[in-house]
């Protein structure tokens, strides 16, 4: 039996299912070989277990948790079986989830009495961050949210193409400068512009290189402080994109970004096309930061507000 919250569409859920399908996959193919011929929950399946959750990238320390509350159940309840083995498991994961700051969120809203309402965005090229600001700045546009956005990822021509072909998709305003201009000077124009028109949401990319970590401090921090020269207090977000299908690179990544700039949120793409799902369980317990969205299709409604009751019952749900 599934345990869902009931506010979550069925539709949404079909497709975070859908999304999820090679996780679970995945993951219950070696359950299933793990726990063959056994009733009960023993130390072996346990150890079986351990290993299977470290393979879905779900990571060490993580995983060590999760196998510890497992064996407290396992000795509250003398006997355990094999059988309930999905439901323990969701149970124990969500509830890892709810202390790390995960709340379930059911739309795309944003802060009330904030406006407009500032969001800058990291994260290396190729994860999908120019990406998921445009399927973003759809969903907040349908919401009856105006929107601009701001293409002060200057390092790649590419980059600010790709967000001015979303911002005609989607129909909002972009201001850019195009290539190898003053990241910050962008960032200024863009909340400039958007205050000055009544913005509700302004979401402004960034560069995505990594390598010269301390350059990328300074560059985030000069934003920042451009930012709040228009709107106190701006940004009020900045979201963090990882590609959930390099598993443990995305965790490096967030170590390394978390380290460069003050991060508050996560967004995980591109876990449809892969077995790693569990990164998004070993990334949130890790950094106790929130991840407010989650990739799961190439369709702008596949970008999904992170729901961690209605994830844990796709991933473990053995049906």
């Amino acid at each position: 039996m599934s345990f869902l919250s009931g506010l979550f569409s069925k539709e949404k859920k079909e497709t975070l299912d859908q999304g999820l399908q090679k996780s679970k996959e995945s993951f219950f193919g070696k359950l299933t070989k793990a726990i063959a011929g056994k009733s009960t929950v023993d130390d072996e399946v346990l150890d079986n277990l351990e290993e299977i959750l470290i393979s879905s990238d779900v990571g060490i320390d993580t995983t060590l948790k999760i196998i510890e509350r497992i064996q407290q159940r396992v000795a509250r309840d003398k006997y355990l079986g094999t059988g309930e083995l999905d439901r323990i498991l969701k149970e124990e994961v969500a509830s890892l989830l709810s202390e790390n700051n995960s709340k379930d969120e059911h739309d795309f809203s944003i802060p009330v009495n904030v406006k407009p309402y500032v969001l800058m965005v990291v994260g290396v090229n190729g994860v999908g961050k120019t990406t998921t600001i445009g399927k973003l700045a759809a969903q907040f546009k349908k919401t009856g949210k105006s929107v601009v956005l701001g293409a002060a990822d200057t390092f790649r021509a590419a980059a600010v193409d790709q967000i001015k072909l979303w911002g005609e998709r989607v129909g909002v305003p972009v201001i850019a400068k195009g290539m190898n201009t003053d990241p910050s000077a962008v960032a200024f124009d863009a909340i400039k512009y958007g205050v000055e028109n009544g913005a509700d949401v302004i979401i402004i990319d960034t560069a995505g290189r990594l390598h010269t970590k301390i350059n990328l401090m300074a560059e985030l921090s000069k934003i920042k402080r451009v930012m709040e020269k228009v709107v106190p207090g701006a940004p009020h977000d900045v979201m963090l994109v990882l590609d959930g299908s390099t598993g443990q690179n995305a965790v490096m990544q967030a170590r390394e970004f978390t380290k460069a700039t003050e991060v508050t949120c996560l967004t995980i793409t591109k876990l449809d096309g892969t077995a790693r799902g569990g990164v998004v369980i070993g990334i949130s317990d890790e950094f106790k930061i929130p991840v407010r969205y989650i990739g799961v299709g190439e369709k702008v409604d596949d970008l999904q507000v992170f729901n961690k009751v209605e994830f844990v019952d796709s991933l473990f749900q053995n049906r």
